[in-house]
């Protein structure tokens, strides 16, 4: 297989036969060793991450396509850490997408004048160009259109199809009685030209607490969303 891209969490591969596949690494966004789903860079490397980011991302992805939301995702291989995908475009060098059911991290960073950590918000959606050397800056509808990213429609698009699929995992997280407070996703094109939802749905890219207001670690969130019933 020909190796595409190596990004921070996860490895892309041409394998050759009209799909690629991601390997999902053990490695975690984050600083000086403290995970946190909304940095650009790596923090830290923790063994079991790539198998439970993956294990994760196979669980909503097979939720979420058994609902009727088109995603990139084709079949896994628990054992060697990797996913089997369809190919996509992204949007110009990739687009981030946050949902926020809650103002924390980066929110508060911006916004702490204005608003208390920890305040509920009303699934608020943020949209960011993928830039480590810019810090991956927020980024409006307005200029997304102008520089020929998203086309007229495709913002509102996105925006609603965002809170459509954070909804559906914020509530199969509640039947865990766990509660989903920030979501980041990634979305591409097709061959046809259809919006799909891509990358991965782990614990390295939302926060979640417990019951009892507690930020639930990435594994340990892993295996709360993975236990059998």
């Amino acid at each position: 297989m020909k190796l595409l891209t190596q990004g921070k969490t996860k490895d892309l591969y041409d394998m050759g036969d009209g799909n690629y596949q991601l390997f999902f690494k053990d490695d975690m966004t984050g600083e000086d060793g403290v995970f946190d789903p909304g940095a650009n860079q790596v923090g830290l490397t923790v063994d079991g991450a790539g198998l439970a980011g993956l294990g994760m991302s196979v669980y909503f992805f097979e939720m979420l396509n058994s609902t009727g939301f088109a995603t990139h995702y084709v079949s896994s291989d628990t054992q060697a850490r990797t996913m089997v995908i369809k190919p996509i475009t992204v949007f110009g060098n990739g687009l981030e997408v946050i949902c926020r059911y809650r103002a924390l991290g980066s929110f508060v960073r911006r916004y702490g004048s204005l608003v208390q950590e920890d305040t509920a918000l009303p699934a608020v959606v943020e949209m960011t160009i993928k830039s480590d050397a810019s810090a991956d800056p927020l980024i409006n509808q307005n200029s997304l259109e102008a520089l020929g990213i998203l086309q007229p429609g495709e913002y509102v698009q996105l925006e609603n199809l965002t809170r459509d699929i954070c909804q559906a995992i914020k509530a199969d997280l509640h039947k865990k009685d766990l509660e989903l407070c920030d979501i980041k996703l990634e979305f591409g094109r097709d061959a046809a030209g259809n919006i799909l939802l891509i990358d991965e749905l782990s614990a390295g890219n939302m926060r979640v607490r417990d019951m009892s207001g507690r930020t639930v670690p990435p594994l340990e969130l892993a295996e709360l969303v993975l236990k059998k019933e």
